[in-house]
């Protein structure tokens, strides 16, 4: 599992671990029911916190992302398909977000926003 740490990312680091785990569950590259590095392991890796890697873990888990089988470790949950498309919908929604917010500070009318977007959906 590829993580990588960012000093100059401005979210917490347990944050940035969150994001990129659940990315990688999201685009397939983790598989429902693969084990997880144990948390103390992932720490040593990152050479961070485990305090920090068990709130990585927590959150996951609080999300239905992963769960934790006690004596066994952690494993990716089985998707949910209703969650996922919700949690696809929600990154979408970020991104459009912050092109709707471009778009309004160089004056970029609505209407050729719509276009870009409609050509960019249908490519």
């Amino acid at each position: 599992m590829d993580i990588i740490i960012s000093n100059s990312d401005g979210r917490p680091i347990y944050e940035q671990i969150t994001g990129q785990i659940k990315s990688q569950i999201l685009t397939g590259r983790l598989a429902a029911g693969e084990a997880l590095p144990s948390i103390r392991l992932l720490a040593k890796e990152l050479r961070i916190s485990v305090i920090t890697t068990k709130r990585a873990y927590e959150d996951l888990e609080r999300d239905g992302f992963i769960e934790t089988i006690p004596g066994k470790g952690s494993f990716v949950a089985a998707k949910n398909t209703e969650f996922v498309r919700e949690e696809h919908l929600r990154l979408a929604e970020g991104f459009l977000a912050k092109a709707v917010d471009v778009a309004k500070t160089s004056g970029i009318p609505y209407e050729e926003l719509a276009e870009i977007l409609q050509v960019l959906y249908k490519e």
